[in-house]
Parts: C-alpha cells; sequence; structure tokens
C-alpha cells in the first residue's frame, strides 16, 4: 500500500470545455484490471462542458456550489451539494457551473477498453441550452 504521489491540477482544454474548468486527479488505474478513475472537477460561474457521453456511465456528486445537467432531450437538472447524479452509458449530457457561482463535483467513472474513447466528445452546447431555451 502506499499514497499517492501528488498530480498537477490541470486547467481542461478548450475543444471539450467552455470557460475556466480545472481537474485534479484523485484515483486513476495502476493495474491491467483496473478501470475505476476518480477526479474533482471545479467550474467558474457559467463554465461548462461541451455534448459529451461515457461508454461506461458516469457518477457526478456535487461538493460545492450549484450544477446543472443537461440532456439532449432539452432536460436541464439543477444538482446542489450532497446530490449524485449518474449518466447512463452512451447517454450525450452536458454539465456546468450555474450563473453566479463556482461549482465543484467529484466525477467518477469506469474506462472502456480502449481508455482513449471512453468519453466521445461532440459539439459545444450553446446558451440557449445552457439557459434552457
Amino acid at each position: 500500500m502506499n499514497i499517492e504521489p501528488p498530480v498537477s491540477t490541470t486547467k481542461n482544454p478548450a475543444a471539450q470545455f467552455a470557460g475556466d474548468v480545472w481537474l485534479d486527479p484523485i484515483a486513476l488505474p495502476h493495474e491491467s484490471s483496473q478501470t475505476m478513475v476518480v477526479a474533482t472537477v471545479r467550474f467558474a460561474p457559467g463554465a461548462r462542458t461541451a455534448w459529451h457521453s461515457h461508454e461506461n456511465g458516469q457518477y457526478l456528486r456535487v461538493t460545492q456550489g450549484i450544477a446543472r445537467f443537461g440532456s439532449r432531450d432539452g432536460t436541464i437538472i439543477e444538482v446542489h451539494p450532497g446530490q449524485t447524479l449518474y449518466t447512463p452509458p452512451g447517454e450525450e449530457h452536458w454539465h456546468a457551473a450555474a450563473p453566479g457561482v463556482f461549482m465543484e463535483h467529484i466525477a467518477m467513472l469506469q474506462n472502456g477498453e480502449d481508455p482513449a474513447t471512453t468519453t466521445t466528445w461532440a459539439e459545444h452546447i450553446t446558451d440557449d441550452q445552457y439557459e434552457g431555451r
């Protein structure tokens, strides 16, 4: 057993995120049989992901602020600290900080057979989609 070495905070890429979003890995696979990935993700007010889906689904636990999660059918769910959202495999969705507040969540997912294709990214969401119009 060992204490994991620190990993630097990284700013997420503009191709997949709008606004300032930072990632801090918590747990990454060490063994070939391990697929779990866990990270803390921090969003500046109004910052958001592009549309995306996960091969094996994803759990997101909000720890600070107010989160917005949207799906292709136009549904937007507001999630508060202590609440956990699950997105099933293949469901296209986005996540964001609500206007005017920072938001932090813990993202938990299982890598697919090819970790590079675990998450499939699509276009950025529009302001109308973010605002539920």
